[in-house]
């Protein structure tokens, strides 16, 4: 059971995780193209299946965050896509520019703490503003 402060601030971490997927996804879907074309250059296998799958956990999963659907699991898959997206997006130990290896190694990194926030949103749960509350059974003192 969570205090109602502990609600309040839990709702804020899921936003702030939320909108950088959000933003992502909704990137991804209006230059889908581009996106794809990255993917390629990235050598990402199967690209015609991931670029979609990428694009719908960004955007789906950036609002379930918000709503606080299925906090759990989701969080897990989450934290799994950032840390797969860092490994194959921000693969600083392939890049000899050191400018841009600078760049990289500061994304991978940044990837990795999204991936503890997740982690931790996983063992708190949505918290009390949250579809998932609403959804939980009441417990009735008697």
């Amino acid at each position: 059971m969570t205090r109602p402060v502990d609600s309040g601030v839990i709702f804020i971490a899921r936003l702030a995780l939320a909108v950088l997927f959000l933003w992502g996804g909704v990137m991804k879907l209006l230059g889908y193209s581009g996106f794809v074309g990255y993917l390629h250059t990235k050598g990402v296998p199967f690209v015609q299946i991931a670029a979609p799958i990428a694009t719908a956990v960004e955007a789906l999963g950036g609002l379930m965050l918000v709503l606080g659907l299925w906090t759990r699991p989701l969080a897990l898959g989450m934290a799994a896509y950032t840390i797969l997206s860092a490994v194959l997006g921000h693969d600083f130990w392939n890049v000899v520019d050191p400018t841009i290896q600078h760049d990289m190694v500061i994304h991978f990194w940044k990837n990795v703490c999204i991936a503890g926030g997740f982690l931790l949103l996983f063992v708190t749960g949505a918290g009390g503003i949250s579809v998932d509350a609403a959804r939980a059974p009441k417990r009735h003192l008697l």
